[in-house]
């Protein structure tokens, strides 16, 4: 009988900031590398507000490690998870206008 393990969480945090938009960051391990990438590391870090993402990272099953950010989406060079969420909250802080 062949068990298929789901991803286990690794880090989650959800805030909701004073103007209604969401930034999420959601890291799991999973139990095989991911379609694309020679990690087991599992991320969908968003920013955005209901039916709209505004920056998103994610290394979704296929695609490898890529980004969204101003309606476009292109490749994003991993390299630890410290410099991911740096990458993200630099895109997140320029979208909402800062430096």
């Amino acid at each position: 009988m062949i068990r298929h393990m789901s991803a286990v969480p690794a880090y989650h945090d959800r805030q909701v900031l004073p103007d209604g938009t969401i930034v999420e960051m959601k890291i799991r391990e999973a139990p095989e590398p991911i379609a694309g990438s020679s990690r087991r590391l599992k991320h969908s870090l968003l920013y955005g507000q209901e039916g709209e993402q505004l920056v998103c990272y994610d290394n979704e099953r296929g695609k490898g490690d890529h980004r969204h950010v101003a309606g476009k989406e292109e490749p994003y060079a991993f390299t630890t998870v410290e410099k991911l969420i740096e990458d993200f909250t630099t895109d997140v802080r320029r979208a909402r206008g800062g430096p």
